[in-house]
């Protein structure tokens, strides 16, 4: 029976690592349906993500590509597109991320399952089990939190989640939490330009003046707001817009930026690159980068 598969690497960058991969597929008579990579000129690694169909089982592409992994120094993995990413949701009080995530799991505009939410306030639990999910109220305090912690990460392991989604949890992870997690937690928070943080944000830029707001979906780390970033959006505003119009306008960006950090990450379309990600859209337009590429981005463009 023919499988939808998607295969993601990054190794030195070298001649023949897309000859290598593409005459393993080919020899175990797979068809390529998507191929996109690129190179990083300063750190030269090379980076790919190859979707395929095949009758092989996941099993033995997974060992076939293992066994060609040392001789080019991949880091690599394989996934089956038929099995849905598992994600669990942390909230607090805002509503705006979390509905929207049920929506669009629900509808089918994201391919994911999400398993549970837990939140440390019991409000969103009404919103939550209306769409059949099951709600968990972890309450913290700076003297629970290791505890508390301590349930999450249970919570992780029992609905055997492989994505964890902040949608607006107003909470700091632990540097503990966030090293069990790592690449496996995406945040999303206000941005703007100049940034303001504290209370009533939205005020703050009213009072600048400010005419792009913005929001950043990102990877956590232990340090706070600094991780690999996934997607960024922004919106126009002026001097009409009063700081509820901002605050409103904020949601939508945030909703936006999320989503399509939650897609692209369970797509397989986000490789880590040090500090930065690179993502592989479904345009075909090229990877999107902290810096332009040069010369190997883009589908069905590479090296033999």
């Amino acid at each position: 029976m023919t499988a939808d598969y998607v295969l993601t690497l990054s190794c030195p960058d070298r001649p023949g690592v897309v000859a290598a991969v593409s005459g393993l597929l080919a020899g175990h008579g797979c068809n390529i349906t998507e191929s996109q990579q690129f190179g990083d000129p300063v750190a030269n690694r090379f980076f790919m993500r190859v979707q395929f169909t095949g009758d092989l089982p996941l099993d033995d592409l997974r060992a076939a590509f293992t066994a060609l992994a040392p001789e080019y120094g991949m880091d690599l993995q394989l996934f089956d597109q038929a099995v849905k990413p598992r994600v669990l949701v942390l909230v607090s009080k805002f509503d705006h991320c979390l509905n929207d995530l049920l929506y669009r799991a629900r509808s089918g505009l994201l391919d994911i399952e999400i398993v549970a939410v837990a939140s440390n306030h019991p409000d969103l639990r009404p919103l939550t089990q209306s769409y059949g999910i099951d709600y968990h109220h972890l309450p913290v305090t700076p003297e629970t939190k290791p505890r508390q912690e301590a349930e999450i990460l249970a919570l992780v392991e029992h609905y055997q989640a492989d994505l964890v989604v902040l949608a607006r949890y107003m909470q700091v992870l632990s540097e503990d939490l966030c090293a069990k997690l790592a690449g496996r937690v995406i945040n999303i928070h206000h941005s703007f330009l100049p940034s303001f943080k504290g209370a009533k944000p939205y005020h703050q830029a009213y009072a600048r003046g400010v005419k792009l707001i913005g929001a950043t979906a990102h990877y956590v780390t232990h340090d706070l707001d600094e991780g690999p970033i996934i997607e960024q959006e922004v919106a126009r505003v002026n001097h009409t817009h009063s700081p509820e119009d901002l605050a409103a306008i904020g949601r939508d960006v945030e909703r936006q930026a999320l989503a399509r950090a939650v897609r692209w990450h369970t797509e397989h379309r986000v490789l880590l690159d040090g500090h930065k990600t690179i993502v592989f859209p479904r345009s075909g337009a090229g990877p999107t980068a902290t810096f332009a590429p040069r010369r190997h981005g883009g589908v069905g463009y590479g090296r033999a």
